[in-house]
């Protein structure tokens, strides 16, 4: 994004010390040390534009790709894979005639424009949705400090320079971030960071750590590589819930009270899948998305396997409307590392007649090899099993791909 002009910020009112300390309590869960540096370093950049990020490679791999985000596995990678999401949605479904079929080589090759006005249009869409399509509250820093680096405040170079802006139209927004677009993309920059404050700035501090539903002290970031699930659920639901199940669940027993779990209150637009693999900090957890998650508007999910985040998308707008298209339809995997995978999910298992006694026999016979299969399926293909149970899910390479994360 090199030939984006660079326009001084003017207006916002500027961030107070009390918020400030609000804001890096309720994120990072601290004032007295600085945030994880990842996220004052880590921008929303296009392949082209992050090319530095991965020093080693040649400039072709990042040409490739153009559609797609670029960032190290960092903790920023949970929230990039949901503006990668809807950045798909833009080039699969909101620029293209409804009645039109067009190629997706085609569809996913965008120009420099192009990609801009995906970024700041995908910015500004999460966030009036999570401002429930009434305000937004947008923080951009200036040149100032606005805090005083002190024993009790660690000054990180973004928090203590915030200018605040409010927005009750999502035209205004949407020509306030075109204009302003550089403080995302800019490398070195807080790109990520500046997004997930102003999420959080939209919903609201107290509302945030309300929908954390934890004990005190609990603050959204948490210590995942790859980013805290409660910043997924922010950016596609509105809520920072960690519960992932449809509607409100009251929790009780005997001995105490019933309260209430609340998950996702209505259909996504994006969707979300987990499979949680082998690891130790999720096992037990009850946190597979419900249908308003597993179902979204559009076949676009954010995907968490085995602790990576990435984006499963189709272009076909009835897969998730009309059964038939179900039945055999290909996905597409990518992650922000810049690796695309496209494989065939054969879902025509399901249509079977009603088994004769030989058949059934034959199928008890085979439920253990079958158990097998399963076991021994990567971990994408068990992710998507998660979807569809009974898929059978064939790449391009002919085998399981083994991903750079």
């Amino acid at each position: 994004m090199t030939n984006q002009v660079k326009t001084k910020l003017i207006g916002g009112s500027p961030i107070t010390s009390e918020v400030a300390v609000e804001l890096r309590t309720a994120v990072f869960g601290t004032t007295t040390a600085p945030p994880r540096g990842e996220w004052t370093r880590t921008p929303l950049a296009f392949g082209q534009a992050a090319q530095h990020v991965f020093p080693k490679i040649k400039q072709p791999y990042f040409q490739e790709l153009p559609y797609g985000l670029r960032c190290p596995r960092n903790a920023t990678r949970g929230l990039q894979s949901v503006v990668q999401a809807f950045i798909i949605k833009q080039f699969l479904f909101d620029n293209r005639p409804k009645q039109k079929s067009l190629p997706l080589d085609q569809m996913l090759k965008p120009t420099e424009a192009e990609q801009q006005q995906s970024l700041w249009t995908a910015i500004a869409e999460i966030l009036w949705n999570i401002g429930e399509k009434q305000k937004v509250i947008l923080g951009l820093p200036g040149d100032i400090p606005h805090i005083q680096h002190s024993h009790s405040y660690f000054a990180d170079g973004v928090t203590e320079k915030l200018y605040l802006f409010e927005f009750t139209s999502k035209e205004e927004l949407q020509i306030f971030l075109k204009r302003y677009l550089y403080f995302f993309t800019e490398d070195p920059g807080a790109g990520a960071m500046l997004l997930l404050y102003s999420a959080v700035f939209t919903r609201g501090i107290p509302k945030v750590k309300t929908d954390l539903d934890a004990s005190k002290g609990a603050y959204l970031l948490g210590h995942h590589e790859e980013g805290s699930l409660n910043i997924v659920t922010l950016l596609l639901s509105g809520r920072a819930t960690p519960y992932l199940h449809n509607g409100v669940v009251y929790v009780g027993d005997e001995d105490h009270y019933a309260l209430p779990q609340f998950g996702v209150l209505a259909r996504a637009t994006i969707g979300f899948l987990v499979f949680e693999g082998e690891n130790e900090h999720l096992k037990g957890s009850s946190r597979q998305p419900g249908s308003r998650l597993k179902t979204p508007a559009y076949p676009i999910w954010v995907t968490l396997c085995c602790g990576h985040y990435g984006v499963l998308f189709n272009s076909n707008r009835e897969l998730l409307r009309n059964y038939h298209a179900e039945k055999r339809f290909e996905l597409h995997y990518y992650t922000c590392a810049g690796n695309c995978v496209s494989m065939t999910v054969d879902n025509r298992a399901q249509d079977f007649c009603p088994l004769t006694a030989i058949q059934r026999q034959s199928s008890s016979t085979n439920s253990k090899d079958k158990h097998e299969e399963m076991t021994n399926a990567s971990p994408l293909e068990r992710l998507i099993h998660c979807k569809w149970p009974e898929a059978k899910v064939q790449f391009q390479s002919g085998q399981p791909p083994s991903l750079n994360y």
